[in-house]
């Protein structure tokens, strides 16, 4: 067994192109050839699986070796694709873009000159940008398929490889069956081919100006300029958001934010942040403190690829609370529902199955089509006429006309505008939290996260969770039990378990898709009284829940 994972270290070696990766597996591999037991588990892990290409894509730590990212691995991702491609269509395209993460520029590079080099007319974005503005070159463009180098707020020794494709995918994430025959196609080149000898060409082409400088001219465009300004707050996480940010603040006339400068350029170390996602605690208290210094209205905050969205307003005790990613979703579907009604009667607002329960009450009171979907934008954009589609983990997609995922600098621009109107009209934002309440009714959620160290916990906490289901959590009994295991109504299967309580309240216990977590996802409401009445009863609900279910998990 010590010699196969050996051999299979060595033939990895032999391919890899990179002089970092290639020194610390030859150290590695030299320890294990003497018997360690610890360096020959680190081979084991590194060589004995591979990173699973799916709906995601690739992500993961960047290191040598069949179960990480490295160079080596997205070559055999990129000829993978283009094989892909090739089968479909007689003059494939790809734009490929990238964030600021380490190799990122490296793997993008690399997947330019394979893409050419396998006849695929291949296009490079100019510089690093923001994920959202590689969902809307593939359809400016109109090629096949995009690619980008992004781990958007995984952590900072992470990269990844997120896929899109066009024609009648609409610039949208892969889905099954793309994932499984791009996949197939990956392991065929990894099983027969060295990556050396992998044909490349630079023969392809760098995007002008003009991508970006439409993305910015349309996204400003989504709103009126404002009568009154907010004096808020930006803050990138170390990530690319901020120039295109920016620009689009500036020109949809809202002028520059005031800025955290300690985290407003690219930076690949991630120096301020422990994780850098802004739903992490901690990872936001940078512009928190800048905030409360210049008197701050509002703190906007993108994640590393700027694909999300936090938000955070000043709270009663001086100090700052961050939005829910389903307060936000709500508010901003409340304000599509608007929209919709004034340009025409139809519309179809979105939302995955672990999102509140409130964007469905939005469509109710407009009479629109509502639809919830399977966790991941890449589900959410899909839908036929989507008109607003939000999920709870600070996605969101206001604008579906020119990005079929989530966007984190357009969002950031109708909150803002949103913003603005309440002030101009007189109205403060807890007035407008109560009119929600009042009109919809009041929704509180809450989430916990488990994350482990061994993944094979995951499985081990669901199946426990499936062989012993709770009877009641806290003093509420636990009314029915949906496992997605073998499917669920229009769903397909998936490791997904959803607790309906007596009053309501509903419980979804799922793995991550993209981080060693079990997630518990934790929704209330309440129509009863006045909306102080509502908003206080939603609330206890949600904090009653979050403590009974801790233990389920843990």
């Amino acid at each position: 067994m010590t010699r196969d994972v050996l051999e299979a270290a060595r033939a990895w070696l032999g391919q890899d192109p990179d002089a970092e990766t290639r020194e610390e597996l030859s150290a590695l591999i030299a320890v294990a050839s003497t018997g360690d037991a610890g360096a020959t588990a680190e081979l084991h892990d590194r060589f004995d699986t591979r990173l699973e290409f799916g709906t995601a894509g690739l992500r993961g730590r960047i290191e040598a070796g069949s179960n990480r990212m490295n160079r080596v691995l997205v070559a055999q991702a990129a000829a993978g694709l283009a094989a892909f491609l090739v089968s479909r269509e007689e003059h494939p395209s790809v734009v490929i873009g990238y964030d600021g993460r380490k190799n990122s520029r490296v793997f993008a590079m690399d997947t330019a000159e394979l893409m050419a080099g396998a006849g695929v007319r291949a296009i490079l974005l100019p510089r690093l940008l923001p994920t959202p503005v590689l969902a809307f070159a593939v359809r400016h463009f109109g090629v096949s398929a995009g690619v980008m180098v992004t781990a958007s707020h995984n952590p900072p020794r992470d990269n990844g490889y997120k896929v899109y494709l066009g024609g009648e995918d609409n610039g949208s994430q892969i889905v099954p069956p793309s994932d499984a025959a791009i996949a197939e196609q990956i392991l065929r080149v990894a099983a027969e081919r060295n990556v050396l000898d992998l044909p490349r060409s630079t023969d392809f082409e760098v995007a002008g100006e003009e991508v970006l400088d439409e993305y910015v001219r349309r996204t400003a465009a989504l709103v009126s300029a404002p009568a009154v300004r907010p004096l808020f707050v930006y803050t990138a996480l170390h990530g690319v958001g901020y120039e295109t940010a920016h620009r689009v603040f500036v020109r949809a006339g809202f002028g520059a934010p005031v800025i955290v400068t300690e985290q407003i350029e690219p930076d690949a170390e991630f120096p301020t942040v422990a994780f850098p996602n802004p739903e992490e605690p901690g990872a936001l208290d940078l512009a928190f403190e800048l905030a409360s210094r210049v008197g701050a209205e509002l703190v906007i905050a993108n994640d590393p690829d700027a694909d999300r969205l936090a938000v955070a307003i000043p709270d009663a005790a001086g100090g700052w609370e961050r939005l829910s990613g389903n307060e936000v979703g709500a508010l901003l579907g409340w304000r599509a529902a608007e929209r919709i009604t004034a340009s025409g009667p139809e519309g179809v607002l979105v939302t995955s199955i672990v999102s509140s329960p409130a964007l469905a009450a939005v469509a109710r009171e407009y009479r629109l089509e509502y639809v919830d979907t399977l966790t991941g934008f890449k589900w959410v954009s899909r839908v036929p006429g989507i008109s607003y589609g939000y999920e709870e983990a600070l996605g969101y997609l206001v604008d579906p006309d020119k990005v079929r995922d989530k966007d984190g600098i357009s969002a950031a621009l109708d909150f803002l505008a949103l913003f603005a109107e309440l002030k101009s009209s007189g109205t403060s934002f807890a007035q407008h939290r109560r009119d929600f309440a009042d009109r919809f009714g009041a929704f509180a959620s809450a989430q916990v996260s488990i994350r482990v160290s061994d993944l094979a916990e995951i499985p081990r906490i669901m199946t426990r969770l499936r062989a012993n289901p709770p009877e009641r959590l806290g003093a509420t009994a636990v009314r029915q039990i949906d496992d997605f295991a073998d499917g669920f109504e229009q769903f397909p299967p998936g490791d997904i378990l959803r607790l309906w309580l007596e009053d309501g309240s509903r419980v979804i216990v799922r793995p991550s898709g993209t981080e060693p977590k079990v997630k518990v996802y934790i929704d209330a409401s309440s129509v009863a009284g006045s909306a102080d009445e509502r908003i206080a009863l939603a609330a206890s609900r949600i904090a009653a829940l979050e403590a009974a279910v801790r233990p389920l998990v843990s």
